[in-house]
């Protein structure tokens, strides 16, 4: 069971070295698909060791899987395949960075996958540093004046972040090397956090939440996202916002179950709240003055990642609960309308929302996904957005935070408004469509599966979650420890 939990990574340094070497023009297009199925099918075969009450350990305990860590390695490949996967038509990579790009987007996965897999808080910081490295070059892909300033602030405020969440980690290794007993693995910090001193706790959690809330958009830490996911190539900007976001929010989730177990909950609590609620009101008011297709959906993303927030901040296994599927359902659905935005990009040679009127009528098989993937954002029944968001307002009330719920809702409403207010204006609203049959576009402009299948699975996990819905149960009870 050992090579269950290697094999993801070795198949991906091995895809990425060979994609290096060879330089043929199939695997180019193919390796991050590759990658991503693998990373799908480790996390599902983990998933059900998981289930099955067995514990996987490999490396001599520097890898280790539990429940949070299936449910987070199937995100990654679930999310990764319908990016790579759905943004095959629209890659541009051989005309120019042929052969770094797909290299790059593989050692994407590859960082993802290490950092959910490792039992060490250092090789999980390790590991979001490399997306950092990774992903700086893929969104600066295009090389235009826009797409290199977008990558070099993303580099100095990630690099920022991530120092600022070492600092933490290392007061925290000073907390347990003070009490006795070095490590920093996760599972021994659960089991002697009473034995740390609290002080150094405190500012570990403080720093080490700052700096992952960096990496997850959290505001008011995120201005880097809108121009990083505005800038990239489609299938990077719903990898980077589907579950890199959520990647870095793994981080928090596993410093903030160890913090609880020494200072009980009300701590990251109070922080959780109050990026919670920024994070919402910001994206809120942003989406309504936005302009450009790809912002828009940077912005929506930072108001999920808030809605994520709360649901960790609120704690208890429903709230969490809700909170992992809701990085599921965002996922998928994000990755999907970013790959659908591409496709709208390549066919109309633009983003913005002015020059992007009656697309259902002019590009309806490129149009008809978008309407289906923002529905679900907007958290629309049957999507498993509009279970989990109820989920969390109800758990919010019954652990009284009355008035955070309420506040929240409010601040949701404004961002529902915007984005369904663009949305309109972008698919129905503006000029008539031209009545010429020859101005109707209806070819998909790529793969149609990888699209059908996230949002069909998005809209399915409201109401059959099946096996999905007790490793979630296992994950939420897990980091609900102590709260």
């Amino acid at each position: 069971m050992d090579l269950l939990l290697i094999t993801p990574l070795a198949v991906c340094v091995a895809l990425g070295l060979i994609t290096a070497l060879a330089r043929q023009a199939w695997l180019n297009r193919l390796s991050g698909v590759l990658a991503a199925a693998v990373v799908l099918a480790s996390g599902l075969a983990i998933s059900t060791q998981v289930l099955a009450g067995h514990t996987l350990t490999a490396l001599g305990g520097l890898l280790r899987a539990d429940a949070l860590t299936a449910f987070m390695l199937t995100a990654i490949g679930a999310v990764g395949l319908t990016a790579t996967w759905g943004g095959l038509a629209a890659r541009d990579v051989v005309k120019r960075g042929a052969y770094a790009y797909p290299v790059l987007l593989v050692g994407f996965l590859l960082a993802m996958s290490l950092a959910v897999l490792a039992d060490n808080l250092g090789i999980l910081w390790i590991a979001i540093e490399a997306t950092t490295i990774t992903t700086a070059f893929l969104v600066g892909h295009h090389r235009t004046r826009q797409a290199l300033e977008a990558a070099w602030k993303y580099v100095i405020l990630g690099s920022v972040g991530v120092a600022i969440a070492l600092l933490g980690i290392v007061l925290l290794y000073s907390a347990t090397v003070a009490a006795g007993s070095p490590t920093l693995s996760w599972v021994s910090l659960m089991h002697s956090g009473g034995t740390l001193d609290h002080g150094l706790v405190k500012m570990a959690a403080g720093l080490t939440l700052l700096g992952f809330a960096t990496k997850a958009g959290l505001a008011p830490m995120h201005s880097w996202l809108p121009d990083a996911h505005s800038q990239a190539p489609a299938e990077v900007s719903g990898l980077m916002s589907g579950v890199l976001l959520s990647v870095a929010f793994y981080g928090i989730l596993r410093v903030q179950a160890i913090t609880n177990q020494v200072l009980g909950p009300t701590l990251m609590r109070s922080l959780l709240i109050a990026g919670a609620l920024l994070s919402i009101a910001q994206a809120g008011a942003l989406i309504m003055r936005q302009r450009d297709l790809k912002r828009m959906l940077a912005y929506s993303s930072i108001e999920h990642m808030g809605i994520i927030a709360l649901g960790a901040a609120i704690g208890g296994p429903l709230a969490i609960g809700a909170a992992l599927l809701h990085m599921l359902g965002h996922g998928l659905a994000k990755s999907s309308i970013f790959v659908a935005s591409g496709r709208i990009l390549a066919a109309d040679g633009t983003t913005k929302i002015a020059q992007l009127r009656s697309l259902l009528a002019r590009r309806p098989a490129v149009a008809a996904p978008f309407l289906v993937a923002m529905l679900a954002l907007l958290g629309m029944p049957p999507f498993a957005l509009f279970f989990t968001e109820v989920t969390i307002i109800v758990a919010g009330f019954q652990r009284g935070l009355g008035w955070v719920t309420g506040a929240a809702v409010a601040l949701l409403l404004v961002a529902f408004i915007g984005l369904a207010h663009h949305s309109a204006d972008l698919l129905f609203g503006g000029r008539e469509a031209a009545a010429e049959e020859a101005d109707i576009d209806r070819s998909w402009h790529g793969p149609r599966v990888p699209l059908i299948a996230a949002l069909a699975v998005t809209a399915m996990l409201g109401f059959v979650a099946g096996p999905t819905a007790d490793l979630i149960a296992r994950a939420a009870q897990l980091l609900g420890t102590g709260q």
